[in-house]
């Protein structure tokens, strides 16, 4: 008898090995899609499937199923009714869906009917490449996603609806597991990941049929337990016998099921969850959940559970966060926990470590997956274990933050009154040893826990209870309390949290209004008894001042608490005279710029209060300076104090306030002419004096920008900026670094203000009050920073953390200083030139000021390519000239010092781009001075001695590769002008730089052009090195750019 069409094509598909479903001899029916198209005229040639006439209805059970026009439920039952009609003819089709979703080629028995077994794997094989990834289940897009979905779906109903009959005829079943089975084990990518989906989601669907057999093998032994338990004469025997005949069929589909189920999971699961591919292994450990969650009576032992253990340590990340949400599925659920608790014995420690994976979303789910073990059982994780997740909370990545607040709230925050669990907040916070993240640890916790964090009432209270909480304690209940105040009013996360601002929905915007009013009105009373019990403690109240910066300030007038304003103003006050802290001087400043905000009702009682206490410090200060300047080298400590406490205050004011009107510039600028004139001046009083007085011209400056000033006010403003100017270069040689370093920032900062850009924008009336330096003050700028950038730090006696937190607060000076600096050369306020001593560092302060120096590099180059070519090679000339000054005029070509100005010159090389014709004439011009500096000087001893700079050569060598083909030609033919006929013949060593630099410019040329090297007289010449002289310094002037001139001289 010969064999069906598709026992023939899966015969032919797979080894002789591999078990086969017997087949009855049936006349081969068409199918339905067949009938419709006439055979196989729907179908080319080729066998690449058609659609079916002009409507483009589909044809096969591919297309039907890709296209997704119809409903599932229909699909199969089609199918089913044409397998029922000839099982062989449906069965082929079903085989064709499953090969077309790994080659969308329409395999059919008779094409591969005379191959044998191996050929026919050969050449399915030769379809696809092993690792290609260009198969439907692969491909982009929304269609294939949904095709996706809908094979998915096709297998679940198919199962679904063959559940009674179909799936027990020991044939459809059989059949496609040997197929899938076969193909699963394929070399090619693309046949194991379509057939390990398709066997996973069989997989998925058999053991809903297991639950559901199972759910009926119980309902009948109950059925049969209860009718045999009747009285003799009620007892219907029939009944039994039909209940017993039922629970002997369904035991039978049991063991049939279960043996399907068993041939998947060993010939398919069991090799395809360690597959090479990540996407396969995720497929595998995502359905073994399912298994386990939908029939746990069954899959959820350690026999399966194993393999998602194990899978926890894969490499990828995505099969990790599988086996992730696998395990969270059946955490949910608390009666499954007996059964999960060897395995959380043995994987909880791994678990506890993938809060700390690389990939963001795996930590999210790990910590998820924490909590719901601690919800299950709190002896189940070990206090080691809570305090690897607690400090997640300071994670910079939100959701990891929320993830482990949400744990710290269930692990701590259950069942307590809101005191009890604030003091546990307080505590948790002051053991974490991270008190400037308190704003993270709030936003961490904002989530799970905000009905306890907007508890300002309770916070309240807290603080207000004199023996209930110590010094420390009080202090982070604040520092947590201001940071609940900001999150509620401000509503994102703060910075170092997230992307960014994000559009607020309608209900968020609603919470936000409420808590702020929520706040608004709490804090109005209680923040001036906050600040009349804390106002001696400088931390708590620069916290506490912070809080009216959130208050919506119509509450005072709407709700008639101007005496709550009242006794507010009045604590500030209290707080200014009894401080000289500078971030307390400027939260008061700040809160009192906050309150006069022109909007709102309440600024003239505030403006009030202000100007008084402004008048009263001003005459205090006025009174003192004149005090300490009478008193001049005999004034004493009370002196000092008095006119730095009320300087720092005036300062810290003038910062956020207009006080031209009280005239500080004048009292400043005394002391600061008097300390220059006698030497004497206290280092802090000059500092502050001088920031007082950059403060009252800034905001003289804004008065005229902002009016229509006359000439008078013109010149006055410029004769006071102009004697301010003079008195900060003159402290620029103060004895005092601080005095220094403030005058040169202040410098700085004025001559980009008063620049040429204060013109711009229509405001050519202001070209009065531009200032350009003079060569002098560029020079004293530049030696300033020389000397205290440029520098190497001692690092003796600086071993502890103490003395490396000073480091870096120093490191962080100098940058600055260097910003300061380089903004003026970027805006051409200070000459380029000035940038050579600057690029020349590049290398050997990379790690501190590398990043300054290169953009300063890439803004320069923006503004004026040529200018800053001279500039690069000007640096390089420096260097040189340095090492010449240090080694004589014998170098040492070899030596660390040569081979760093050449490092430095490939990475100034480096920024010229890949973008040849934007760069060409600066590259071209650098050749240019470059060739004219190293011929500058000859050498003493004679024309046949090579000149002192020809080294340089060698550096300029780096650039080469900088210049166009046709420009290499004209570089060097202007270097050959420089050249004697002897040059040209010599070979001995002094002049390999000279050789290599006319090579490089002879790369892609004729190889008859290029200079052969020969060892010469190397003793001899080595002997005539050590008698040259050493060579004058080059000095640099600013050249303007040009063509490549020859302007050598003999």
């Amino acid at each position: 008898t010969p064999p069906s069409p598709a026992a023939d094509h899966i015969h032919l598909l797979f080894p002789e090995d591999t078990p086969l479903p017997c087949s009855t001899n049936k006349k081969p029916r068409k199918s339905p899609a067949e009938k419709a198209t006439g055979g196989a005229k729907g179908r080319k040639a080729n066998g690449i499937p058609q659609t079916n006439g002009e409507g483009g209805d589909p044809v096969t059970l591919f297309e039907v199923v890709r296209m997704g026009k119809s409903a599932m439920q229909s699909v199969v039952d089609d199918w089913i009714e044409s397998y029922k009609q000839d099982r062989d003819i449906a069965l082929l089709d079903l085989i064709n869906f499953f090969i077309q979703l790994v080659v969308e080629l329409l395999y059919c028995g008779c094409m591969f009917r005379n191959m044998q077994n191996a050929e026919i794997i050969r050449k399915m094989t030769e379809e696809f490449d092993e690792d290609s990834g260009d198969y439907p289940l692969t491909m982009p897009g929304p269609l294939w996603k949904k095709f996706r979905y809908n094979f998915c779906e096709f297998i679940c109903v198919l199962i679904r609806q063959c559940q009674y009959s179909i799936i027990y005829d020991e044939y459809l079943m059989d059949t496609v597991i040997s197929l899938l089975t076969g193909l699963s084990d394929s070399q090619v990518r693309a046949f194991r990941h379509t057939s390990t989906l398709a066997a996973m989601k069989l997989m998925t669907a058999l053991v809903n049929v297991a639950l559901n057999l199972s759910i009926h093998q119980d309902n009948t032994q109950r059925q049969y337990e209860a009718e045999r338990n009747k009285m003799a004469g009620k007892r219907a025997n029939e009944k039994l016998e039909l209940l017993l005949q039922k629970r002997k069929e369904l035991q039978e589909n049991q063991d049939e099921i279960e043996n399907m189920m068993n041939s998947i999971f060993k010939g398919i699961f069991v090799h395809r969850y360690r597959d090479a591919i990540a996407e396969i292994r995720a497929i595998c450990i995502e359905e073994i959940g399912v298994w386990m969650k939908m029939y746990s009576d069954a899959f959820l032992n350690d026999s399966y559970l194993k393999y998602v253990g194990w899978t926890l340590h894969d490499r990828q990340g995505e099969v990790r966060l599988k086996c992730l949400k696998a395990l969270q599925n059946l955490y949910t659920n608390r009666e499954l926990f007996p059964k999960l608790e060897l395995f959380t014995n043995r994987f909880k420690d791994r678990i506890v470590s993938m809060t700390l994976d690389k990939e963001y979303d795996v930590a999210v789910e790990a910590i998820r997956l924490i909590t719901l073990i601690l919800q299950g059982s709190e002896d189940a994780l070990s206090n080691e274990d809570c305090e690897n997740v607690y400090h997640l909370v300071y994670s910079a990545h939100r959701p990891v933050a929320v993830a482990a607040g949400e744990f710290l709230h269930r692990k701590r925050g259950r069942s307590s009154p809101n005191g009890n669990l604030l003091r546990m907040l307080v505590l948790f916070f002051l053991e974490s040893e991270l008190h400037e993240h308190a704003a993270y640890l709030v936003d961490s916790l904002w989530e799970s826990s905000q009905e306890l964090l907007k508890d300002w009432e309770c916070m309240t209270e807290l603080l207000l209870e004199e023996p209930l909480i110590d010094d420390q304690t009080e202090s982070s209940l604040i520092e947590l309390m201001v940071c609940t105040i900001r999150q509620a009013a401000e509503a994102h996360p703060p910075v170092g949290r997230g992307t960014g601002k994000r559009v607020l929905t309608a209900k968020e915007r609603k919470t936000q209004i409420d808590d702020k009013n929520k706040l608004t009105e709490h804090f109005i009373m209680a923040l001036p008894m906050l600040l009349s019990k804390y106002q001696a403690d400088s931390e708590k109240v620069a916290n506490l001042l912070q809080i009216p910066m959130f208050f919506d300030l119509d509450v005072y007038s709407a709700g008639r608490m101007e005496k709550h304003l009242d006794a507010l103003l009045k604590q500030i006050r209290l707080v200014v005279e009894k401080h000289i802290e500078t971030d307390v001087l400027e939260a008061c400043s700040k809160t009192y710029s906050i309150l006069c905000s022109e909007e709102y009702t309440i600024m003239n009682r505030v403006d009030i209060a202000r100007s008084q206490l402004i008048d009263e410090m001003t005459d205090r200060f006025t009174h003192s300076v004149e005090d300490l300047l009478q008193e001049a080298e005999e004034a004493d400590d009370d002196d000092i104090y008095n006119v730095l406490s009320t300087l720092k205050r005036l300062t810290a004011f003038h910062n956020a306030h207009d006080l031209t009107r009280w005239d500080l510039f004048g009292s400043c600028y005394r002391l600061l002419k008097a300390g220059i004139e006698q030497g004497a001046m206290p280092e802090q009083i000059a500092v502050q004096a001088l920031q007082c007085s950059h403060y009252s011209i800034l905001w003289q400056l804004v008065k005229i920008t902002e009016g229509t000033p006359s000439k008078e006010d013109l010149v006055a403003l410029r004769r006071v900026v102009k004697s301010f100017l003079a008195v900060c270069q003159q402290c620029l040689t103060n004895v005092n670094t601080p005095v220094k370093e403030q005058a040169f920032m202040l410098l700085c900062d004025l001559l980009m203000v008063f620049s040429h850009q204060l013109v711009s924008g229509g405001r050519e009336g202001l070209e009065a009050l531009v200032f350009n330096p003079d060569s002098t003050l560029q020079n004293e700028l530049l030696t300033f920073i020389l000397d205290h950038v440029f520098i190497d730090q001692d690092d003796e006696n600086q071993s502890d953390e103490e003395d490396e937190a000073n480091k870096i607060e120093a490191l962080h000076k100098r940058r600055n200083l260097l910003a300061a600096f380089s903004k003026l050369i970027i805006y051409d306020i200070v000459d380029m030139p000035a940038a050579a001593d600057i690029f020349k560092h590049y290398m050997k302060y990379y790690n501190d000021y590398g990043d300054i120096i290169k953009e300063t590099l890439s803004k320069t180059r923006q503004s004026d390519k040529i200018l800053c070519a001279k500039t690069l090679i000007l640096s390089l000339q420096q260097l040189f000239n340095e090492l010449l000054q240090d080694q004589g005029p014998t170098l040492d070509r070899t030596s660390s010092h040569v081979s760093g100005i050449k490092e430095l010159a490939r990475r100034f090389a480096l920024t010229f781009g890949l973008d040849q014709i934007k760069t060409r004439e600066a590259v071209a011009t650098l050749h240019k001075d470059g060739i004219e500096f190293a011929f500058k000087y000859q050498n003493p001893h004679g024309a046949e001695f090579p000149p002192p700079n020809l080294a340089f050569l060698e550096v300029l060598s780096e650039f080469s590769s900088k210049l166009l083909r046709q420009d290499k030609k004209t570089v060097h033919s202007y270097l050959e002008k420089f050249m004697s006929e002897s040059m040209s013949e010599r070979r001995e060593d002094v002049w390999l730089p000279l050789i290599s630099y006319r090579n490089s410019l002879l790369t892609g040329g004729e190889d008859g052009d290029r200079m052969s090297v020969t060892s010469g007289a190397s003793s001899k010449t080595s002997s005539i090195r050590s008698k040259k002289g050493r060579t004058p310094i080059h000095k640099s002037k600013r050249i303007e750019g040009g063509s490549l001139t020859h302007r050598h001289t003999h």
